[in-house]
């Protein structure tokens, strides 16, 4: 009997006045990943509650969602397991007050070669393309967002 596993992942899109998207890049497990900021459903948890945490946690800022941009709608197995699904949910959201950051312009501009390294950079939303980002459903989406640019 084969059991299925879904690994659900939340992840918001951050988009400042000046049409730029917030990406993290990272180094997980020696491979490097650009990215929306995010990550893991926790058990017990909503998928807002998921986004706010993460956001919390990766960017020391708080977040309120103000929409739903999309969910994974097609078989999509995990980078790291093929056993698992990956089902992907994306809010556009907003900070609740001043979004500090430190950012910066290089990709991956990780100052140790650490198991695991986060940096985050601000990419024009006219410009992305889906050679910008690592994952498939993260490359949908940025083609999704450059379409339906409001810049």
């Amino acid at each position: 009997m084969q059991i299925n596993k879904f690994n659900v992942r939340v992840y918001g899109i951050l988009i400042n006045d000046l049409g730029k998207v917030l990406v993290s890049d990272e180094l997980i497990k020696g491979n490097k990943i650009t990215k929306f900021p995010g990550g893991g459903l926790e058990f017990g948890e909503g998928t807002i509650e998921c986004v706010k945490r993460e956001f919390i946690e990766e960017t020391n800022n708080h977040i309120e969602v103000v929409e739903h941009f999309y969910t994974t709608d097609y078989f999509q197995a995990s980078a790291y397991n093929h056993e698992h699904q990956i089902i992907s949910i994306y809010y556009l959201v907003k900070p609740i007050s001043n979004f500090l950051i430190t950012t910066t312009e290089k990709i991956f501009d990780f100052k140790n070669d650490l198991q695991y390294a986060q940096t985050f950079r601000w990419m024009d939303v006219r410009s992305i393309s889906e050679k910008d980002f690592t994952l498939p459903i993260d490359k949908k989406v940025g083609e999704m967002l450059k379409k339906g640019n409001p810049y």
